[in-house]
């Protein structure tokens, strides 16, 4: 089935959290891992998951940035998290744990740099395996279990290659989506020290003031892994054009995500669904559209998907039954009049020039 599909690179997945904080075992059919969780209702996506190791193989999704998260809240905080930047910084331990055993079982392969990079791609596309290891970058969302600016480097060194700084709320380093303000004096000495080591910024989560504070600052590299358009859905989540141009004028590159609350506006958690909302893949390419747009050119803009991100195909468009349905956005761009050339940079092409220059 792969062979026939264009490879495909996503942006954005939460593997070890579905592993360890939902405790999904990804190597699973999706049908047996939905199976597992009927009637369970801890969480609202239980029995309506989307990613496992053999979907992506199924879409021929070969390389992905995984995530390790861990947020620090204040025991008042509405958020969900952990209570010490100690106990986060172990939730994120516990994470690469689970990444470096699906290695062992030769469901993962880490990329690290160039070199990784190259060798993989290489194996992807040229082994018949049904079996063979994706491909995945890892990255941190929201910096909160950096206890300090001594375990940036630690993390380097274990191959931790991107850092968003925010993620929902006030963070320790930097405000995120639903906050205000900009990065305070430890996120700017975060920064600093990840242009030292010569990482990449995700300015996703960040909320406007972040934004710019970061964007400003920053001199080293810079994506969005998974962020879609403030034109669509006017909240703070999304990126307004100005923040998307000056995005591209930084030779970043931008995953559009498959969260329906980012695609349909007015979304309301628990009650609206993809069909009352009309929430289907043309919005993606909706949300594709519009960046390239901005640009002049299909340069800027590639998959970051965020399927099983807490959230279901409860949430997220209605024609997508698994992860492999990313695929169905390619036939949608072409029928936009979108020439082959530039699929191939939205699928692939566009992540691997930035992944290239940046590793």
């Amino acid at each position: 089935m792969s062979n026939s599909l264009p490879f495909l690179i996503d942006g954005h997945l939460d593997l070890s959290m579905n592993a360890m904080e939902w405790n999904r075992d990804l190597r699973l059919p999706i049908s047996e891992l939905n199976n597992r969780e009927s009637g369970l209702d801890d969480k609202p996506d239980r029995g309506k998951a989307t990613v496992t190791f053999e979907e992506l193989r199924n879409g021929n999704i070969g390389l992905v940035v995984a995530t390790q998260i861990a947020r620090y809240v204040k025991p008042d905080s509405p958020l969900p998290g952990w209570f010490s930047p100690e106990q986060a910084w172990a939730q994120t331990q516990g994470q690469l744990a689970w990444y470096k055993a699906m290695e062992d079982d030769g469901q993962l392969t880490m990329i690290q740099n160039k070199e990784d990079l190259e060798a993989h791609l290489t194996n992807w596309n040229s082994s018949e395996n049904d079996n063979k290891p994706i491909g995945y970058i890892l990255s941190l969302e929201g910096a909160d279990s950096m206890v300090d600016l001594s375990y940036v480097e630690k993390a380097y060194a274990y191959g931790l290659r991107a850092i968003g700084p925010a993620h929902y709320g006030p963070g320790r380093y930097a405000n995120g989506t639903d906050s205000s303000g900009k990065l305070n004096k430890e996120g700017i000495a975060l920064l600093q020290e990840m242009d030292r080591l010569n990482m990449i910024l995700d300015a996703t989560h960040l909320n406007d003031d972040a934004f710019w504070d970061a964007l400003n600052r920053y001199k080293g590299n810079i994506w969005a892994s998974h962020n879609n358009c403030r034109t669509f859905v006017d909240h703070n989540r999304q990126f307004s054009d100005d923040m998307i141009k000056a995005l591209i004028e930084r030779d970043a590159v931008i995953g559009v995500a498959l969260d329906a609350w980012m695609m349909v506006p007015n979304w309301i958690r628990g009650t609206s669904t993809p069909q009352s909302t009309n929430c289907n893949m043309e919005i993606m390419a909706n949300n594709i559209d519009h960046i390239c747009q901005l640009a002049g050119n299909t340069n800027h803009v590639a998959v970051g998907s965020d399927l099983d991100g807490a959230f279901g195909r409860e949430q997220c468009p209605y024609d997508l039954e698994t992860i492999a349905d990313i695929q169905k956005i390619f036939p949608i761009l072409n029928s936009r009049g979108y020439k082959p050339e530039d699929i191939e940079k939205i699928a692939n092409g566009n992540w691997l020039r930035f992944m290239r220059k940046a590793l």
